[in-house]
């Protein structure tokens, strides 16, 4: 017998139909997740509503891949079930929160019913509190959406959606099984989710566009520096008209990397205090005047804190305010300011220096050996990179030998270094294929990892496989745990790991020689022969690549990182 109260609904619709359509809607056309009993029967809407079921092998690497998803596609969605799969998850959420990533993470839980009577059930502490890992997210979600009841529920999915896109941020969806099916107002689908952003007060936009610019047409030697956020809050198109307009010197952060096309004139380089090169670091901080966009200022995307700059030559432009040196402008978020620079600087009163000359510094860092080293290899990288590949990197060796690396224009950068969650990398090279499958395109996606952290989600392979996608990767052998060794017990047997037979991973978790292309790379002259090889570079679906490096090498940015981290990490005071 139906709810008397669904007898007045104009287009009944099932919750969890509603629920996947919106996500459609705002883009999301693969789901990731693992099935449990409290959300099976939501499961089922999944290729009802034009999405396709990832199926992933553990919530862990579940969420890693929709990070990954969402860097690529633009936000992405993960189902778990309740308490062992969400807290197994929660990892890779926290990731993504940290590092302004929208995923939408749904739990199917138990019933009101069953929670409202505090019942005994599997999967919970077995204290009768149904809400206390949703109390756990609420800390890494800007949104909480508990659907316990039908007449709150559509307008509940709604917000959170919005919310996850505006905002750049995971977002939580409690699901109950009981409510999977319940029928809501299915009429409010015929008008889309509002995901524009707020505009800002115009007086008060006005007032900051003018402040900046009188610092900007006063400035002798002005730069650009994109980070994080620029990414994350899709501002990039006013970037780069900013860019085209003012011929600014422009440079990235860590974080930042692929932010900027690397083919423009005016680019110059990686910025991380003295972990930069020293034609970048000098140009950086001897700017009297530094926009600063979107920046996330942690401790590894600063190379240890080390910044030379000053707040009183820096004009920070962020998602939700902007600070002219020391004046901060609460709620005057950064796109409309960019986009009213654009318009009203005049460059007739521009002072523009020259940027430093960024090059593959490929013959410079060739030694006379057959060893690939570190310092070899990520310059060599830029040359065998491709335009609008996705390029993932791992915490570790990767992470910090990419600055290295010149990119081609169009090249997305993936990279984890404010959470740092090691082997996030392998989770989230396949959620970034996979969003560029779904968005029609056919760009590579090319992981750089270390063994170490391979090790922690190698299985993820099997799902690059099962979903026939483009992913050729990278394997630095050099045994072990490379980035810890640098900071603490460089022969320390917890930095140790066992030595896997990696090129016959594939072929046990799924693969074949049809669909797996393995290599064994030791010499610098099989190196080059694998990255100029046509067949290599063209091919359409999984390579795996294990490439051989010295235990006690890193690039040159890890160990002076590292050895800033292990400072501070010892530090007993403030001072």
């Amino acid at each position: 017998m139906s709810d008397i109260r669904e007898q007045s609904l104009k287009k009944p619709i099932a919750v969890s139909e509603y629920l996947f359509r919106r996500l459609h809607e705002i883009g999301i056309r693969s789901v990731h997740g693992l099935p449990g009993d409290f959300n099976l029967v939501a499961l089922d809407y999944i290729p009802k509503c034009g999405l396709k079921w990832v199926g992933s092998v553990n919530e862990l690497n579940a969420a890693y891949a929709a990070d990954g998803y969402a860097r690529t596609k633009g936000i992405s969605a993960i189902v778990t079930t309740f308490g062992v799969g969400e807290l197994s998850a929660i990892n890779g959420i926290a990731g993504a929160f940290s590092e302004h990533v929208p995923v939408v993470h749904i739990v199917g839980c138990p019933s009101t019913i069953s929670q409202r009577n505090g019942m005994l059930l599997h999967h919970t502490l077995g204290n009768g509190d149904f809400n206390v890992f949703a109390n756990m997210s609420s800390q890494i979600s800007c949104d909480m959406a508990r659907l316990n009841k039908p007449e709150e529920i559509a307008g509940q999915i709604d917000h959170a959606l919005r919310e996850c896109w505006i905002r750049s941020r995971p977002v939580y969806i409690m699901l109950p099984t009981d409510m999977a099916e319940k029928n809501i107002e299915g009429a409010r689908l015929d008008t889309p989710i509002d995901l524009t952003e707020p505009k800002n007060d115009p007086d008060r936009e006005d007032y900051v566009v003018d402040v900046v610019l009188k610092y900007l047409h006063a400035a002798k030697s002005p730069v650009i520096l994109v980070d994080a956020c620029a990414i994350r809050h899709r501002v990039l198109k006013e970037v780069h008209d900013l860019l085209e307009k003012t011929k600014l010197p422009v440079f990235v952060t860590p974080m930042g990397k692929g932010a900027i096309n690397e083919d423009h004139e005016n680019y110059g380089g990686v910025y991380a205090g003295t972990g930069s090169q020293a034609a970048v670091a000098e140009r950086v901080e001897s700017a009297d005047l530094v926009l600063s966009i979107g920046s996330l200022k942690s401790d590894f995307n600063t190379a240890g804190f080390s910044y030379r700059t000053s707040q009183l030559k820096t004009i920070d432009f962020h998602s939700t305010h902007c600070t002219v040196r020391y004046s901060e402008y609460p709620g005057v978020v950064m796109r409309g300011v960019l986009r009213k620079l654009v318009e009203r600087v005049d460059v007739s009163k521009l002072s523009v220096p020259p940027s430093p000359k960024v090059t593959n510094e490929v013959a410079k860092n060739r030694d006379s050996s057959q060893t690939i080293t570190q310092a070899f290899f990520w310059p060599r990288v830029g040359e065998y990179l491709k335009k609008n590949d996705i390029v993932v990197t791992e915490t570790g060796t990767s992470n910090f030998g990419i600055w290295e690396t010149r990119f081609p224009a169009g090249v997305t950068g993936v990279t984890q270094i404010l959470w740092g969650s090691i082997g996030w990398s392998v989770g989230a090279a396949q959620g970034a294929a996979l969003g560029a499958k779904d968005a029609g395109t056919d760009r590579r996606t090319v992981l750089f990892v270390g063994d170490g952290s391979f090790q922690l989600t190698a299985q993820e392979i099997t799902t690059m496989i099962r979903h026939k996608l483009r992913v050729t990767i990278f394997l630095i052998y050099n045994d072990g745990f490379t980035i810890e060794r640098f900071i603490h017990g460089m022969e320390a047997e917890y930095n140790d790991i066992t030595r896997w037979k990696y090129t016959e991973l594939p072929g046990v978790i799924g693969g074949s020689d049809e669909t797996v292309r393995k290599f064994i790379v030791k010499t610098k002259d099989e190196l080059e022969k694998l990255l100029t090889d046509k067949e290599f570079n063209d091919a359409p679906g999984l390579q795996f690549v294990e490439l051989w490096m010295p235990r006690e090498d890193a690039p040159r940015a890890l160990k002076i990182t590292a050895e800033i981290a292990a400072k501070n990490n010892a530090k007993m005071t403030d001072e």
